[in-house]
């Protein structure tokens, strides 16, 4: 009787990740579908919100802002704040906008007219509130909520908010350098910080020497008998 050979069948790559494919499948394949509708859920669901809900909503914000910028620009403070009965004033706007980008532009404006208006409280609350990318504009908020603050009695969290203008956006060396100055001014002749304040003219010369904040600097410096930036 002639002998009946078995040929081994070598499986191919291709065959192996295939089987190893089904086995994966196997174990894992419920959870994975749960996983894989979870991320399509999500990621409908924030598209979903972003254009059902943000988008109209920022929409609506800018559309009710225009009438309130109109009103600051004529110095209409009251009205630009409050509204005139028709239209939403800033305030309204920075509440029931939140989080848009036209909400916090209104945070902004409420801050700089309640400063301007002496209620220091409110502009603490808004400015404070108020955050922005645009680095000129923050820098800006942090000057004014440091203006706020010192009226207000609270010269810690003035010397702090002018310190963080000064160094919101180097880039613009005339107002970063004046804001600085701010800072040094404020440790030097309202707090009496002569050590903080020392630094703080020294740091003024270093990084803004061609700018008049820089050579104010010099005569503060020596005023506290300084005359070398580079002392200790």
């Amino acid at each position: 009787m002639a002998e009946v050979k078995h040929q081994v069948h070598h499986k191919s790559e291709n065959e192996l990740v295939i089987e190893r494919a089904k086995d994966f499948w196997t174990k894992y394949g419920k959870i994975t579908s749960i996983i894989a509708a979870a991320i399509i859920i999500l990621g409908g669901g924030y598209l979903a919100y972003k254009y059902m809900v943000v988008q109209p909503k920022q929409q609506k914000a800018e559309e009710a802002m225009w009438r309130a910028q109109d009103y600051f620009a004529q110095d209409s403070l009251d009205k630009a704040l409050k509204g005139d009965g028709q239209s939403a004033g800033f305030e309204k706007i920075a509440t029931q906008y939140k989080g848009t980008d036209a909400g916090e532009l209104a945070s902004f404006y409420v801050g700089v007219i309640a400063l301007k208006q002496g209620d220091n409280n409110k502009a603490i609350k808004f400015l404070k509130a108020f955050s922005t990318d645009a680095h000129q504009i923050q820098a800006r908020a942090y000057k004014l909520l440091g203006d706020a603050y010192a009226n207000a009695g609270k010269n810690a969290d003035a010397l702090s908010s002018y310190k963080k203008a000064g160094n919101e956006f180097e880039k613009d060396k005339t107002s970063s350098s004046d804001y600085l100055m701010m800072a040094a001014y404020f440790a030097d002749k309202v707090m009496n910080d002569k050590k903080q304040a020392e630094e703080l003219y020294k740091d003024i010369k270093q990084k803004y020497p061609d700018t008049q904040a820089g050579a104010d600097a010099d005569k503060y410096l020596a005023q506290l008998g300084v005359y070398n930036v580079d002392e200790k």
